[in-house]
């Protein structure tokens, strides 16, 4: 796939995701609520997505469905069929709030820098010491328009690679590792389950801890639409209440909640074990901070976006993105 190509794909992508332009009024409490989620993708809230806490906190049905990525939760989300995000990527929310959907970041999921990344095949030849020349005519893997396209262009940015002279190839995270383990990619960039795959055949071109020293932060966002947060505010604060419970229990005793977390996730439960002993949970004080909803995430998603229009990858960015982060159900949450 060339460059001219992800960014048609890019563009086709935010054509989908045109503003919406109905009218936000009061509403009844609806019958169910439907939650987008990621499998491979273990998190504390999962002990009270299985013990259908959201459902008694609500008083609601509360429908949990797994998508493959953060567009695809976009795009449902548009069209009415999702109205929360649960672990959604930051850059499809910052490709859609780009685009004029209207969606709100009102919550952090998940910081992570290591569980979502690129590797490289054994036999490729490549290193972050070599990159600017061995990935060169080399084939690249990776979803499109998501946070770990986004890691890839800024590692790859960071590391002096002239992106017009490497293959870069659409692929979702499972494709990915298959290609991988094949060897028909040279390097190929995922999250969750297919992540560990790759490091079966491969090492990482860059650790996460050396990209955050470059600036690369990594974490999912919990979003929903304006309407249903405008409609119900409360259905909404239950939500983050739920949450907040959830990674407060999970942070007193993690050894009782990892079990029903790998079910939940559809993991082995040392692999999952794996990715939590790599994740964060920020609590409701963190998040309410300056590192997070205090000035970093606002700025953050301009810095993404800006970036993203330099790459030519999308075709603007929002002056401030500020109007699209929305703290005030957390601030509610005790």
């Amino acid at each position: 796939m060339t460059k001219s190509f992800i960014t048609m794909f890019i563009v086709s992508t935010v054509i989908t995701l045109l503003p919406w332009t109905g009218s936000v009024g009061a509403a009844d409490k609806p019958d169910q609520v439907t939650v987008a989620y990621f499998l491979e993708w273990p998190t504390a809230n999962q002990v009270a997505q299985v013990e259908q806490l959201y459902d008694k906190a609500m008083g609601v049905k509360v429908k949990w469905v797994a998508f493959p990525n953060g567009n695809e939760m976009t795009r449902a989300m548009k069209a009415g069929d999702v109205q929360i995000a649960y672990s959604q990527g930051l850059i499809p929310y910052v490709v859609a709030v780009s685009a004029g959907v209207p969606l709100q970041l009102v919550g952090v999921a998940v910081s992570y820098s290591e569980n979502d990344n690129c590797v490289v095949h054994r036999d490729a030849g490549v290193s972050k010491y070599n990159a600017h020349h061995t990935l060169v005519g080399k084939t690249i893997a990776t979803p499109i328009g998501n946070v770990t396209h986004y890691k890839l262009l800024r590692t790859l940015d960071y590391l002096g690679v002239d992106v017009s002279k490497v293959k870069i190839v659409k692929m979702d995270g499972a494709p990915g590792a298959a290609a991988l383990t094949k060897h028909r990619v040279d390097m190929a960039c995922a999250f969750g389950g297919p992540l560990t795959r790759m490091k079966d055949v491969g090492h990482v071109l860059m650790t996460g801890k050396e990209q955050e020293e470059f600036g690369l932060l990594t974490f999912d966002v919990i979003s929903t639409t304006k309407e249903f947060a405008a409609n119900h505010p409360d259905l909404l604060t239950k939500f983050m209440q739920v949450t907040e419970d959830a990674n407060r229990a999970y942070a007193k005793d993690p050894a009782h909640a990892q079990p029903i977390i790998a079910k939940a996730a559809g993991m082995k439960l040392a692999d999952s074990n794996g990715f939590l002993d790599k994740f964060s949970f920020p609590s409701k004080e963190e998040q309410l901070s300056e590192a997070w909803f205090g000035g970093t995430v606002q700025a953050f998603c301009k810095g993404a976006a800006d970036f993203f229009v330099k790459q030519k990858v999308i075709p603007k960015a929002l002056d401030d993105y500020s109007p699209y982060v929305d703290d005030s159900f957390l601030k509610k949450v005790k």
